[in-house]
């Protein structure tokens, strides 16, 4: 006998198996079954039943009856529905008291928590080219008065450099400084060459050097953009740091003048005075 759906999942709700919701329905439409009744009419696997009869009889929800044949009855639906609740409630004040205590234990976990920090918090690790190429963007859009760069190949920046441009303009605008060193490698890259010509006009100083380092870019002295390529690898793979602090900074930003100092304005030239 098919059990309605409805009955079954309200039973499954309050806290039945679902065999045992179908077993139950099927106990109250008539006085009493025998096992292999009660299989057939709820659609229960026979070698099921019997376990699901014990929990139903353990639950006090159903009676059995002994006999040469055993059978089972229902207790009254009222009956059956208080106890299922009076199981859930007992559940419920468990799972509360549980609760509270987890509360109690986790919470002074948690504030001791908040005032701990986390050790080099101010040091972002980069891998993914799009990634750098947005963090580079951002440490220009954020420089205030000054922005300093080693500059060298590979470039993740679109030639074009928009973002770069718009900075060095309002930079300037501000009475700011933008000072760039930039490769003798450069000079052979026409579309480099072309980019660093695009930024003098908006106003960068730029000197050439025959060899730098690493790319670097130091915003206000406070922020860092390096790239630490793999030294031991050797292939084009870089990963760079996105770093807030100013004593590094700081750093970076006088080793940035020695080089700019004997760095030239254009190979050949003699640097320009301070």
């Amino acid at each position: 006998m098919e059990t309605e759906e409805g009955p079954v999942n309200d039973l499954v709700a309050l806290g039945l198996a679902r065999y045992e919701a179908r077993v139950y329905l099927a106990l109250v439409r008539r006085e009493s079954y025998t096992a292999a009744e009660v299989a057939r009419a709820a659609d229960v696997p026979r070698q099921r039943v019997y376990d699901v009869l014990d929990g139903l009889v353990r639950r006090r929800l159903a009676t059995a009856h002994p006999g040469r044949v055993a059978t089972f009855s229902a207790v009254a639906p009222e009956l059956a529905v208080a106890r299922l609740m009076a199981l859930q409630r007992e559940a419920l004040e468990r799972m509360d008291r549980v609760s509270s205590a987890l509360t109690a234990a986790l919470v002074p976990v948690w504030a001791d928590g908040r005032t701990q920090t986390v050790p080099l918090d101010y040091v972002e690790i980069l891998r993914d080219p799009k990634s750098i190429a947005e963090a580079f963007a951002d440490i220009q859009v954020q420089a205030r008065s000054e922005l300093l760069s080693f500059c060298k190949p590979p470039f993740v920046a679109s030639a074009l450099n928009t973002p770069g441009i718009k900075a060095v303009r309002r930079l300037r605008r501000s009475g700011g400084s933008v000072r760039a060193i930039y490769t003798h490698d450069a000079l052979n890259d026409p579309e480099v060459l072309e980019n660093v010509r695009r930024f003098g006009a908006a106003g960068e100083e730029s000197r050439f050097t025959a060899l730098l380092p690493l790319k670097l870019v130091v915003a206000d002295a406070s922020l860092v953009l390096c790239d630490m390529p793999d030294p031991v690898a050797g292939t084009g793979a870089t990963t760079a740091l996105y770093i807030e602090h100013p004593a590094l900074a700081a750093c970076l930003r006088l080793a940035f003048l020695t080089v700019w100092e004997s760095a030239e304005t254009v190979p050949g030239a003699r640097p320009l005075a301070e």
